[in-house]
């Protein structure tokens, strides 16, 4: 990477395509949803941490969720606001390949989050007496860990490949972050198998964490049909219907853009977009208006808050 930083300073991001002129527009979009996906997350944060009833493998993997749902979009958005706001564009290589690694490394765990809370729920409503004892804290933990590392792994090899390469031509990055599509074409050497490798790692994740996402829920679908009383399916499908409807909201863009028969650069930014920055907004929501649980706890922080508040005045 030194050598090559000798050779290469810095990138200049162009941007979302095709949005030229609606720079201050978009600015105060994405500036109101980041900020709600940061306020929205730390409130389901605080709701789970603050709640003794919540401290369950379920709230334990949500309450990951939320801090990756932080975490997720500070990768490129900062960045995108900055220049949306009429500053530079430019990124340093050091920050570019930065962004690349966290943008893999915290969407593919957050991905492989979404298969664990899946399966979590399989074993909540498949196994109800064993759940505690399949869902023991050394399992959930174990699990994370297990995550985090094939999932750093990943990162590491996608961002090895893409760096490796020399850059010394042009440097403006036809996106508005740092990713190995936009990046690789401006490399002075041969990009194809960083390019294979990349697609083919990227995929094979996506369709890992899609499978058994489904696999998980079409066991609990036909559990679920197997209970008789109409209030017992109403119980078991509300206590995964949040997180289905997150895993639609995530992986429902992707399958889209990929189902086109013709690449689309504005399609595939807007579905870049909505996995960066709204998706992670959606989910604070969809958890704490379908989850009871979660809404009563919010309730009981706000009065807190307001009964502390009154005190001191």
């Amino acid at each position: 990477m030194r050598n090559h930083t000798e050779e290469l300073n810095e990138f200049i991001l162009l941007g979302i395509p095709q949005t030229q002129g609606l720079e201050p527009v978009l600015f105060v979009i994405f500036s109101a949803i980041y900020l709600f996906t940061l306020l929205g997350n730390l409130l389901i944060l605080i709701a789970i941490t603050s709640s003794s009833t919540l401290h369950t493998p379920m709230y334990f993997f949500l309450g990951l969720l939320s801090i990756f749902d932080m975490l997720f979009p500070s990768v490129t958005c900062p960045k995108m606001l900055f220049y949306l706001s009429g500053q530079s564009h430019a990124i340093s290589y050091k920050g570019c390949a930065l962004q690349l690694f966290f943008y893999h490394f915290l969407g593919s765990t957050e991905g492989c989050l979404y298969s664990v809370m899946a399966y979590d729920r399989f074993v909540a409503i498949c196994h109800p007496l064993r759940y505690m004892l399949i869902m023991r804290p050394g399992v959930c933990v174990g699990l994370v860990m297990a995550a985090w590392f094939v999932d750093c792994l990943h990162a590491t090899i996608l961002t090895s490949l893409t760096f490796q390469l020399p850059y010394c031509g042009p440097n403006q990055v036809a996106y508005f972050f740092c990713d190995i599509p936009a990046v690789l074409p401006l490399a002075c050497a041969d990009s194809s198998l960083a390019q294979r490798v990349g697609s083919t790692n990227v995929a094979f994740l996506v369709l890992m964490f899609w499978f058994s996402v489904c696999v998980s829920y079409t066991r609990i679908g036909i559990a679920i049909l197997r209970i008789r009383s109409a209030e017992g399916k109403q119980k078991a499908f509300s206590t995964c219907s949040a997180h289905l409807t997150a895993v639609l909201c995530a992986y429902g863009p992707v399958i889209i853009v990929y189902l086109q028969p013709t690449p689309n650069p504005l399609l595939g930014a807007i579905v870049q977009i909505l996995n960066n920055i709204v998706s992670p907004m959606l989910n604070s929501l969809i958890y704490s208006l379908r989850n009871k649980e979660v809404k009563s706890s919010l309730k009981r922080v706000f009065h807190n808050v307001y009964l502390l508040l009154r005190s001191k005045l």
